[in-house]
């Protein structure tokens, strides 16, 4: 990587964490250059527009993402425990990726019903998310951790609710707990998942 991309690559960092705290529809290149001490005009030739800065950042979380979250997950054994792995990952990314929080949930509810690009990157992101949570329990039925009539797409909807559930409680209601029924939410959906035998 290239001194160019280096400075880049720094850049969306700041921006990323920035946006986290301050909501990615508050990230604007006159605010990064005040964060980064950078000149606007030294902003522009990266990004061009705000739109474009803010589409960058998502793409730049999402690499983090996947590093953090995904690359690992793949890497656990096929099965349940994979399912664990990537739910494990999942909320302590949630927990300790941003200051702010996890900015694709944050940037959801402020892009949810504005059209254009970043809703587009928005919803790209958690349709490839949901599909490899739908894949990933699907190796989870097909190595018999799981029943043959458990649905992996209902599984990742009811996932989501849940990290969604976590987020809301640890964020705004600082809810010391939240972890820990998150936890116990989730084991309750994979207990109802197993076979009987394996529930007894």
């Amino acid at each position: 990587m290239g001194k160019g991309e280096n400075t880049k690559v720094a850049i969306l960092d700041e921006a990323t964490e920035l946006a986290s705290l301050v909501g990615l529809g508050g990230l604007t290149i006159g605010s990064l250059a005040a964060a980064t001490m950078l000149s606007k005009s030294g902003l522009y030739a990266h990004f061009a527009s705000k739109e474009s800065l803010q589409v960058q950042v998502l793409q730049h979380a999402r690499e983090k993402f996947t590093d953090v979250v995904m690359r690992p997950t793949i890497a656990a054994p096929r099965g349940e425990a994979r399912v664990r792995e990537f739910f494990d990952r999942w909320i302590t990314w949630q927990s300790t990726a941003f200051d702010g929080g996890c900015i694709f949930v944050d940037a959801a509810s402020e892009f949810d019903d504005q059209e254009g690009p970043v809703r587009d990157e928005l919803v790209r992101a958690e349709r490839d998310k949901l599909e490899s949570v739908t894949l990933i329990v699907g190796t989870a039925v097909s190595e018999g951790d799981f029943r043959d009539d458990v649905d992996p797409e209902q599984f990742a909807y009811e996932l989501e609710g849940i990290v969604l559930a976590h987020h809301h409680a640890r964020r705004l209601m600082r809810d010391g707990r939240a972890e820990e029924r998150a936890r116990r939410a989730f084991d309750r959906l994979v207990e109802a998942c197993r076979p009987v035998a394996q529930s007894a």
